[in-house]
């Protein structure tokens, strides 16, 4: 029987969708000095810096809130109509108590310098045991209030 879900958080952010949305899809190379409490590297494993869209592959080095220092592989969908990020868990300690995991970031335009920042974990636990992905949603939050300070700076 699976164990199947979703963790949603949704909060306005004081930047404008389509500045926030370029930034994270052409970007992401900043994040370890944006978001340096959370993500430590990124690095591209296939494709390259300058063409890494749709389909391509990345290694992220991460810290937890607790402090736990992991690693994910994962695979980016992008959507510029929707303005929406997907990163498809392929490797890594996610995949320790999750079959499948999904982390998607989705920017509404609310007016010129605002937006609503939808972010969700799809994910299925292996078995019961294994626990809800709260850790994970936590460190999307933080690390996009992060990237809405330096964006503001």
């Amino acid at each position: 029987m699976p164990f199947a879900g979703k963790l949603v958080s949704e909060f306005n952010i004081n930047v404008a969708a389509e500045k926030f949305y370029k930034t994270f899809k052409d970007g992401c190379m900043h994040l370890p000095t944006i978001s340096p409490k959370f993500i430590k590297q990124v690095e591209v494993h296939e494709g390259d810096w300058d063409s890494h869209g749709h389909g391509s592959i990345k290694i992220w080095n991460y810290t937890t809130a607790d402090g736990k220092a992991e690693v994910l592989k994962e695979q980016v969908e992008f959507d510029d109509e929707k303005l929406m990020v997907k990163k498809i868990g392929l490797e890594g300690d996610a995949l320790d108590h999750y079959k499948t995991i999904k982390f998607v970031y989705q920017v509404v335009p609310r007016s010129r310098k605002h937006s609503l920042l939808i972010l969700t974990v799809e994910y299925e636990k292996l078995d019961n045991d294994s626990p809800y992905p709260y850790k994970y949603i936590d460190i999307m939050i933080g690390m996009t209030k992060d990237m809405e300070s330096h964006m503001n700076y």
